[in-house]
């Protein structure tokens, strides 16, 4: 299931879902990642200050991926209205 991320927040919030999940507490992750307790606390609550490197692995670790998609094309802006001739633009 994809799970679409905009914020730092909102892959807070699926960083603790998907450890939840497994039914892994921030210890037993921890463990399995190599580091501490406290460093997992710190990742789910700010993981936007976190190495690319660390949450890749962390989310490996609990069966997922990274995955970059490209955005549909935006519609372009509207262009201004053609002046009229004798316009002063000032």
């Amino acid at each position: 299931m994809p799970y679409p991320l905009e914020t730092s927040q909102q892959l807070s919030a699926v960083l603790r879902a998907l450890r939840q999940s497994r039914q892994l507490t921030q210890a037993e992750l921890g463990e399995q990642l190599g580091v501490n307790q406290k460093r997992i606390a710190r990742i789910e609550a700010a993981p936007g200050v976190t190495s690319f490197d660390q949450i890749s692995r962390l989310v490996a670790l609990m069966g997922h991926r990274l995955v970059l998609e490209e955005l549909p094309a935006a519609e372009p802006a509207p262009t201004a209205a053609p002046k009229a001739p004798g316009d002063n633009p000032w």
